[in-house]
């Protein structure tokens, strides 16, 4: 596999084209683009992120497969509304743990022709990993640490996400320290961007590695909790 030498600006090409022809017909037609424009670099990025992720995160996973790392462009339109066979947009998920990846943290990665978006924690939480980080928040120094890594993330900038229930679990009351935090059913904080040159250069690896960098204090905490 080559090393990566950024995006091509043919990879934002692809996707913006995908958004105007999302069918079946158009894309066995340029399938391609798709391989050429957008799966060989993505295949590229993973790896040498990858060697940058493991020097901070000794057991993630980044594997340049398709269903491993790289997600899959084909949505399951079974049971959404939405029957566009294509996604839009490149994602990418470095993850490490012992269990599935999308039941560990790791640190995620979308490309879509208006954005960049860099994230890290867990989306949602398998039954077990919820049961574990409520459990870790009855624990005042558990806590404690949790409500301190978020407040300097909140302050470099970066967003908070999963909050997902309106009331809390039973046997918290409202006067709990960690109400609003109790209300996630998913922990994940994020930067989100408008591609810049850097996206179509090597050190976009760089750029990335920064800002997961900076957010490993939440990966690390949900790491030793679920």
């Amino acid at each position: 596999m080559s090393d990566f030498e950024g995006f091509p600006r043919r990879t934002l090409t692809f996707l913006r084209d995908l958004r105007q022809n999302n069918s079946k017909e158009w894309f066995d037609a340029h399938r391609p683009d798709y391989d050429d424009h957008l799966l060989a670099p993505a295949r590229s990025f993973v790896e040498a992120l990858g060697k940058r992720l493991v020097l901070i995160a000794p057991h993630v996973h980044a594997d340049p497969r398709v269903n491993r790392s790289i997600f899959r462009i084909f949505r399951d339109t079974r049971f959404s509304k939405n029957k566009q066979p294509y996604k839009t947009h490149l994602a990418l998920w470095f993850w490490e743990g012992r269990g599935k990846r999308m039941d560990c943290p790791g640190f995620y990665f979308h490309l879509e022709p208006e954005r960049v978006m860099l994230g890290c924690g867990m989306y949602r939480f398998p039954k077990a990993a919820l049961k574990s980080y409520r459990q870790a928040l009855k624990d005042r120094r558990r806590a404690g640490e949790l409500q301190s890594i978020l407040e300097g993330l909140g302050e470099k900038g970066y967003s908070l996400g999963g909050k997902h229930y309106k009331r809390l679990p039973r046997g918290f009351t409202a006067d709990h320290p960690q109400a609003e935090l109790l209300l996630h059913n998913g922990l994940y904080s994020g930067h989100e961007s408008k591609p810049s040159a850097s996206l179509h250069k090597p050190a976009f690896v760089d750029d990335c590695f920064q800002h997961y960098h900076a957010l490993l204090p939440l990966h690390r905490w949900l790491l030793e909790t679920v």
